[in-house]
């Protein structure tokens, strides 16, 4: 976890189900967080050869460009695998940043981790 004289930015906690991962993200996605939410996800998935990933953002406040390049660099690893992607929790200012990007375009939001993995 990545701090600031004593706050986390940035909390990422990751489940493996039914061959899929699931990442849990809280705080701040950003260029000073973004290299400890690739490295996590990275070796998570290089664990548990997880097929699908499913990033939860209930609790992400922020996320900038470099949050952006590090969710869409763990989306083309998992698809070039033949795997899925998806979203929940996508709310607030996160969800306007995803829509003005494109990304909501690409990867589809579920309402929960359950209909997440059930896709």
């Amino acid at each position: 976890m990545a701090s600031r004289k004593g706050a986390v930015l940035l909390d990422v906690q990751c489940q493996y189900a039914r061959g899929s991962l699931i990442v849990r993200i809280g705080g701040e996605l950003d260029f000073q967080t973004a290299a400890q939410f690739r490295s996590v996800v990275e070796k998570e998935l290089d664990e548990t050869g997880a097929q699908n990933l499913i990033l939860n953002l209930e609790a992400l406040r922020f996320v900038d460009s470099s949050g952006l390049g590090a969710i869409l660099g763990r989306y083309k690893r998992v698809m070039a695998g033949g795997g899925n992607v998806y979203m929940v929790g996508v709310t607030g200012q996160s969800r306007r940043i995803l829509e003005l990007s494109g990304i909501l375009r690409i990867i589809p939001v579920c309402k929960s981790e359950k209909q997440a993995l059930g896709a």
